[in-house]
């Protein structure tokens, strides 16, 4: 059997939510990584994966548990482990070959090993003659190439990803998957192993041995997925669109539960539900959708009728739900008796409808008072800095641009662009 290389044990980690209170994020977390794996992190949004990686790199502290590599308890940065991030975070000053000498150069070699590792590296991820390209020159997917031949310079038995392909085209990201898994299947070489982060099924079910299900508040390990494709594999082939469907049947269960959901039973008071990534059109898309099908639809089914892929259809069900529009029993999408009124009301009632049931989530209430605390103007950096305290998982850019477009749509605040600021209306 294979050895265990890095393992989590009994991880727990919580964050400051500022006025003393603090959000467990992660509980009782354990995950052992095998030599010659690939073990995918998968689930929704706010349950610790990228926590998770950067506890994993050292970069981030437990507050129980350890991590240990090679049976060690890990003290500070991973020696084994390098990280790709979704952001590219390269050097605009720097060249391709630039940004990937730094991080050899911190490493105290000498000035040839810090020139002959890199080359390697950046012929390994098929950059050669785009050494002394600078970022600004480059798409996206070399970005991440770059990032990629970064990460594979310090020759790390372990390469951690985190959303690694969610900025780059779909056609891209299919050529970097096949292009690192060439270079993982190389037991000559390192990476040994990869423990990436993904919110795309398809991706997971294509590169992953064994894929972790994560549930959230807080985060913890809901199933883990054992992939018996054998390698390489065929996203064409009946098995894989099998395991696909066993995929979604797992995740749906995790961000839509049968269980009827009773906020102010679940959370407490004080407590902030994350928004999804949807904007108001997505939803009013979704709404209009069920009721071109008799006010009921197969998850699945709106995904293919759609074409829109299946981790969006997601994310506007998940907002369509919070706003008591639908009910989702199994993998059904229900228009519930309000989703009926909003559908066949005039736009001013729609508009009516839309804000009362805002006004039901925590988040604009505290918006609403936070613009009449501030005598009628809400600056952009204040609000965001409020989502980074009350919601110190999520990405704050990402929530106020979700809640802006949905107040906007129900009127319950402005947003003046040009100024920064939010007003009521």
């Amino acid at each position: 059997m294979n050895k265990i290389i890095c393992e989590y044990r009994g991880i727990q980690k919580s964050f400051q939510r500022g006025e003393g209170k603090s959000l467990r994020v992660i509980e009782d977390f354990n995950l052992k990584i095998y030599e010659n794996e690939v073990v995918a992190l998968i689930g929704p949004s706010g349950c610790g994966k990228s926590t998770l990686i950067r506890i994993g790199a050292g970069l981030l502290d437990a507050d129980k548990g350890e991590v240990q590599y090679r049976g060690v308890p890990l003290k500070g940065l991973n020696p084994g482990v390098a990280v790709v991030f979704q952001s590219f975070a390269l050097y605009p000053w720097m060249s391709v070959e630039g940004n990937v000498q730094v991080v050899l150069s911190a490493l105290g070699l000498s000035e040839d090993q810090v020139k002959e590792k890199a080359s390697r590296a950046i012929q390994m991820v098929g950059l050669e003659g785009f050494e002394e390209a600078f970022p600004r020159e480059l798409s996206g997917g070399m970005k991440q190439r770059v990032g990629m031949a970064r990460a594979l310079a310090v020759n790390p038995e372990i390469l951690l990803m985190d959303e690694p392909f969610s900025h780059v085209d779909s056609l891209t990201a299919e050529a970097l998957r096949a292009e690192l898994l060439d270079i993982w299947k190389d037991r000559d070489r390192n990476p040994s192993s990869i423990l990436m982060v993904s919110h795309d099924i398809k991706e997971v079910a294509f590169m992953a041995d064994r894929i972790v299900v994560l549930s959230a508040n807080p985060g913890r390990i809901r199933t883990i997925v054992d992939n018996p494709l054998p390698r390489p594999r065929d996203t064409r082939m009946p098995s894989f669109n099998r395991l696909v469907d066993q995929l979604h049947d797992i995740i749906t269960s995790v961000e839509l539960p049968d269980e009827e959901v009773t906020t102010a039973v679940q959370l407490p008071n004080d407590v902030i539900e994350p928004l999804p990534r949807a904007q108001s059109n997505d939803v009013l898309g979704l709404l209009e959708y069920l009721d071109t099908q008799g006010g009921t639809s197969d998850l699945f089914q709106v995904v293919a009728n759609t074409h829109v892929p299946f981790e969006e259809v997601l994310s506007y069900v998940k907002s369509a739900e919070m706003m008591d529009f639908v009910d989702t029993p199994k993998r059904q999408v229900v228009l519930s008796p309000l989703g009926k009124r909003f559908i066949n009301a005039s736009m001013d009632e729609r508009k009516d409808i839309w804000r009362a049931q805002l006004l039901e989530l925590k988040l604009f209430r505290v918006v609403r008072d936070m613009i009449t605390m501030h005598e009628g103007e809400l600056t952009r950096e204040d609000l965001i800095l409020e989502i980074q305290q009350r919601l110190p998982m999520e990405n704050p850019e990402q929530t106020f641009d979700t809640l802006v477009t949905w107040g906007r749509f129900g009127e319950l605040f402005a947003y003046r662009e040009d100024r920064g600021v939010l007003t009521h209306e």
